[in-house]
């Protein structure tokens, strides 16, 4: 499955930081935003579809098959969301990222590691965010077990096609079926927050200037 989203809403949620996302999320009932030990990597803003894998420990695991199917057959724009249960091993490094890039992907989430860092931000720059990074491999250790299927990342359940938003405050999934709306009020939310910003700094006071909204 590959969601689309128009390139304007992919433009328009990429000049929102994710503080304003998470909280238009909210608005719509749920939790958006991943737990902050999801947090960059590799440096660089997120904005598209998510793809998802999940993966499961196993001694006697393979390379991880659906991961490299959903590197080879996702859309441009894709983010790759790895779920490997908070995993302390890397289930992305510089060949899947090289993948990655020869696809035109646009990052990925991963709930493990990472490794091949330096290669990745000397070599291509592309967007990578996990819990941190270890030189452990996943082959005998862990196997994929499904793609595109719902899976859960930094205490969130993401389907396949949300949204993922990420930048260095962290991330954050839209549900499909709001993205249009969580636009709508993120945009909103950002459009009072700087506002709020030039009635502090016009007032000097910090208290003054949030008593228009009455919020932080």
């Amino acid at each position: 499955m590959n969601q689309s989203y128009s390139p304007e809403t992919i433009a328009a949620f990429a000049e929102l930081p994710t503080a304003s996302v998470a909280d238009a999320v909210e608005q719509h009932g749920g939790r958006g935003y991943l737990s902050g030990r999801i947090h960059q990597i590799v440096a660089g803003k997120v904005v598209g579809p998510a793809v998802t894998v999940r993966e499961v420990p196993d001694e006697e695991a393979l390379p991880p098959e659906h991961a490299l199917r959903a590197i080879d057959r996702s859309e441009p724009g894709s983010v790759i969301c790895i779920d490997a249960g908070s995993a302390d091993v890397a289930v992305w490094g510089g060949l899947m990222t090289a993948g990655a890039v020869a696809k035109g992907l646009a990052g990925a989430v991963l709930d493990a590691a990472v490794r091949d860092v330096e290669e990745i931000r000397r070599d291509y720059g592309f967007p990578v965010y996990a819990r941190g990074s270890v030189p452990a491999t996943t082959v005998g250790r862990f196997r994929t077990v499904s793609l595109n299927e719902p899976v859960v990342l930094g205490e969130v359940t993401v389907h396949p096609g949300d949204l993922i938003v990420a930048d260095s405050d962290g991330v954050v999934r839209v549900p499909a079926r709001h993205v249009e709306s969580v636009l709508a009020a993120a945009t909103e939310i950002e459009t009072r927050e700087q506002e709020q910003t030039r009635l502090i700094l016009d007032s000097g006071s910090l208290q003054d200037g949030l008593a228009k909204y009455g919020r932080i």
